[in-house]
């Protein structure tokens, strides 16, 4: 199926990026949250980030002013249904992306291809909630993701090979690499990624080393371009927690527990770069580590 028309749910850090690079690619986006003020801070935040890309010539003025005009923003759900595919990227709590989708049921159009942008929610579980199982699958960009060259697809246990090929020839489209991951809790990268995560926190957690000392040593000495706590409060520390609880509960193995230092900052509201303050403090001019 040509997909010419796409729906993203979720107008925050991810939703934008989607829209960015979907609206770029030449597809018409129809950007949706619940917020007026989200859909106008996503607005503004695409519009900084394509001025960006003019002005390293990655792309021209027209092609900025063309992305521009094909994204339509609404706090109608209905409006985000009328597509040929849906990608839902609302927050990372199961209970929140299900009610979305059998509120959206209604809207959709019978060829319509549905997906969420989960990091690590069961694709399964979502799509059963649906009445396409068959028309479902995971669509996971990186963040940043007009940056980020992996798109994680991941088939439900129904998902069919005409909506794999259908979500494989977008990526393509958006110039990125699709990497097909089974249907298993947190996929591929989020699988590797947050027990480090995890185990960089328990290290600081157990005064192996302070804050700085961790990161110096994965950027130095593993030639990572972050540190693991820097990275941590750039994905969110309640999304990491989040992740961290989906393995622990899904593989049922006690190497997924999350830090009880990773609980204590997330019950604090100390979320990292959003909230600004996590494993170090945003609010002055410069980061200053929090312990």
């Amino acid at each position: 199926m040509a997909i010419k028309s796409v729906g993203v749910i979720g107008a925050g850090q991810m939703g934008n990026g989607i829209a960015h690079v979907m609206a770029l690619a030449g597809y018409d986006v129809v950007l949706n949250d619940i917020s007026e003020d989200a859909l106008a801070a996503a607005i503004a935040k695409i519009d900084k980030n394509l001025a960006r890309q003019a002005s390293r010539e990655v792309i021209t003025e027209e092609q900025k002013a063309d992305t521009l005009k094909r994204i339509r923003t609404t706090t109608r759900l209905a409006d985000a249904g009328a597509v040929d595919l849906v990608i839902e990227s609302a927050t990372e709590r199961e209970t929140v992306k299900q009610a979305i989708f059998e509120d959206l049921l209604p809207h959709v159009q019978p060829h319509t291809i549905l997906t969420s942008n989960t990091s690590s929610i069961s694709i399964t579980r979502l799509a059963s909630r649906t009445d396409r199982p068959e028309k479902f699958m995971g669509f996971h960009f990186m963040n940043p993701v007009p940056v980020m060259q992996l798109v994680e697809l991941i088939r439900g246990i129904a998902t069919d090979q005409e909506t794999f090929d259908s979500c494989k020839e977008v990526v393509a489209k958006l110039g990125k690499t699709a990497a097909t991951a089974e249907d298993f809790p947190a996929f591929i990268v989020n699988r590797i990624l947050m027990p480090m995560i995890n185990e960089a926190v328990y290290t600081l957690y157990e005064g192996v080393g302070n804050v700085e000392s961790i990161d110096s040593s994965m950027k130095l000495g593993a030639n990572h371009p972050m540190g693991p706590l820097e990275l941590a409060d750039f994905i969110g520390l309640d999304t990491c927690l989040a992740i961290m609880n989906v393995l622990h509960d899904g593989l049922a193995d006690t190497k997924y527990r999350p830090c009880p230092l990773l609980t204590k900052y997330v019950e604090a509201g100390w979320l990292g770069r959003k909230s600004q303050r996590g494993f170090y403090d945003y609010r002055g001019d410069t980061p200053v580590p929090t312990r």
